[in-house]
């Protein structure tokens, strides 16, 4: 008899009818061993994929001007919005100097930026200088050197360097009136402009005006910060006359805020020992030339009134005229 076999629970006759179906039951199988364990290792992640360089976009296409007129006229546009007004009043000079040289376009570029960079510069030290509020702009090559020997003129080109302002030095000039000390002064503010330094020049008594005035109106803490913010302060003609007791106070004050933090020029007539006449008491002037003379460049400015010299020599002068005239009408 044939069986067919249909799963693993059921045989049926191949001739039998579907009722006529036998249920045989099912072997078990063997047990089989457990499988074996296997390690997993996780796979190391991918390296990142090196990163493509990116493709610098294309310059935007500029459209050439028609003709050299309008290239001239944009360019001066161009120019004046990039607030360069050496390049555009010199360029066209410098190129024809620069092609007569043979110079190549570095060249001609560089030769416009320094005059662009001069030009500023000369702008700022004016700004400075006007800010300063000099009474006269006094260069240090037109100070007579010779008519005073007391001064080494050594020691001032020195100072000139303003090396003095960078350690908060002070520089005090005495002598006798009329000698150049207010010239000096003035040339040494003028090259400390040129070097970017903040500078302030004020003669003594408008400066003490000045505080006394601040200090009625309330705003005198504000006055001071400013004068403390100077990195150098000229305070000319000190001693020409004497100082009430708060306008003392408040100039000292303003040597004391400046102490270690800045540098100050002071021009005076009298000699140190004679300065309790302005200040009124020696405690006062000791603690005033205490902070001033303790980093301090002392100049002795001394020798004949410049201006008393030209008032003779335009006498002198004068008075030859006069001569020369009647010996003409003698003569005549």
């Amino acid at each position: 008899m044939a069986y067919a076999k249909l799963s693993g629970a059921l045989l049926v006759r191949k001739d039998a009818p579907i009722t006529e179906a036998v249920s045989v039951p099912r072997i078990p199988a063997a047990a089989s061993p457990p499988p074996a364990a296997v390690a997993v290792t996780a796979a190391p992640d991918p390296a990142p994929a090196a990163a493509l360089p990116v493709a610098a976009p294309p310059p935007p296409h500029i459209a050439l001007p028609a003709t050299a007129a309008d290239a001239e006229k944009l360019l001066a546009d161009h120019l004046k919005a990039l607030k360069l007004p050496t390049f555009l009043s010199q360029y066209a000079t410098l190129a024809e100097q620069c092609a007569a040289e043979g110079l190549d376009p570095s060249h001609y570029l560089l030769r416009l930026a320094e005059l662009e960079l001069g030009e500023r510069q000369r702008q700022v030290t004016e700004r400075r200088i006007k800010a300063a509020r000099f009474p006269a702009v006094k260069e240090l090559d037109g100070f007579d050197f010779a008519a005073v020997p007391t001064l080494d003129q050594e020691a001032i080109r020195e100072l000139a360097n303003c090396d003095y302002i960078a350690r908060n030095e002070n520089i005090i000039a005495v002598g006798n009136s009329g000698t150049g000390k207010t010239h000096l002064a003035i040339g040494l503010g003028v090259e400390a402009c040129r070097k970017g330094v903040s500078v302030r020049f004020i003669t003594a008594a408008s400066l003490v005006h000045e505080l006394l005035e601040a200090s009625d109106e309330r705003r005198l803490l504000r006055l001071q910060r400013r004068l403390a913010s100077y990195r150098l302060l000229i305070i000319d003609e000190l001693a020409y006359a004497p100082l009430s007791a708060v306008g003392a106070d408040l100039l000292f004050d303003v040597v004391s805020q400046r102490y270690e933090r800045g540098s100050t020029i002071i021009t005076s007539s009298l000699p140190f020992e004679e300065w309790i006449s302005v200040f009124g008491t020696a405690q006062l002037t000791g603690a005033v030339l205490d902070r001033l003379v303790h980093y301090a460049h002392i100049l002795e400015v001394r020798g004949e009134s410049y201006r008393l010299k030209q008032s003779r020599l335009q006498l002198h002068g004068r008075e030859l005229g006069r001569e020369t005239q009647l010996a003409q009408l003698s003569s005549g």
